[in-house]
């Protein structure tokens, strides 16, 4: 997995991330979007376009937003 998004996306699910991929890699769930692990091409339109600043490289990621990790592993399982 490239990029996640994370906990702003939770109460603001602004799609714009959806327009831009490339790939066509990120999928609506309950409660917020989420990258498709296995078809993320690391490109980072995403990061770029979010308003809410929601996407994160996986690198970037703090230890509580790993949690985003998980559930984007579990939503496409």
């Amino acid at each position: 997995m490239a990029f996640v998004i994370t906990e702003a996306c939770l109460t603001q699910k602004a799609a714009d991330c959806v327009d831009v991929c490339p790939v066509d890699c990120i999928h609506e769930g309950e409660d917020q979007y989420f990258i498709d692990p296995d078809y993320c091409i690391d490109c980072g339109a995403c990061a770029a376009e979010c308003p809410v600043e929601a996407v994160y490289h996986e690198d970037e990621l703090t230890e509580e937003q790993m949690i985003y990790v998980e559930k984007a592993t579990s939503f496409f399982k």
